[in-house]
């Protein structure tokens, strides 16, 4: 898997409603196609998202073979307290990809 990317305020007030974005580089191969010699090129897609703040998890997802490759996702949460925002991608093979990123709250 290649990069990821997010998007969240770096400041907000508490109690306001956040809008995250991220976006994921995946070629969410579906197990349907074939290569230029014929062979079933096998599935390896994104299977699931979680978006974590300060451990806790805000958002999940699971995905199925309707997802695009390189998927973004925009979503909203409210700004609890300053911290860390923890988001995991994994794919069929269990391999994950973390990105991170912090929020301020006054």
């Amino acid at each position: 898997m290649a990069a990821a990317q997010v998007r969240i305020p770096a400041q907000a007030k508490k109690g306001e409603v956040i809008e995250i974005k991220t976006r994921i580089q995946h070629d969410m191969e579906t197990g349907l196609r074939k290569d230029s010699a014929g062979k079933t090129i096998p599935r390896l897609m994104l299977k699931s998202f979680v978006c974590k703040y300060n451990g806790t998890p805000v958002f999940e997802a699971d995905f199925d073979t309707s997802v695009s490759a390189n998927p973004m996702m925009s979503f909203f949460t409210v700004a609890t307290e300053s911290g860390k925002l923890e988001f995991i991608w994994t794919d069929d093979n269990n391999v994950a990809v973390k990105e991170e990123a912090s929020i301020t709250v006054a």
